[in-house]
């Protein structure tokens, strides 16, 4: 068992429930934990050997450079909405990055396979 594929994904979906979760109920102890759990799964995303990474690595970054910004505009500027619309793009980001993960684990699944 690869235990590190594990913590990834784990950090991977955590961001993604918690951002859609602050989309619907904008609760700012639930944009902290999205951000925490976003900049995690992009550290341990880093350095990975796997087939999709780059693709996976790109998608999280995008993903933190609309929450790390929503997280300033939340707490300086008081502006919700605009928090929220960034988080609304963050989730896209991390779609893709969970719709890669499962490509990925296909594709690996054909190698092992041949």
């Amino acid at each position: 068992m690869r235990y590190k594929k594990i913590l990834t994904d784990f950090f991977m979906l955590m961001a993604f429930t918690t951002t859609l979760s602050f989309v619907f109920n904008p609760n700012p102890y639930e944009l902290v934990i999205a951000v925490f759990a976003n900049l995690t799964a992009t550290i341990l995303k880093l350095g990975e050997g796997r087939i999709l990474s780059a693709e996976m690595t790109a998608s999280s970054f995008v993903a933190d450079v609309h929450l790390v910004p929503a997280l300033f505009i939340y707490f300086m500027l008081g502006d919700v909405q605009e928090a929220i619309s960034l988080a609304v793009g963050a989730v896209a980001a991390n779609v893709v990055s969970i719709l890669l993960a499962i490509i990925e684990a296909i594709l690996a699944s054909f190698y092992e396979e041949g």
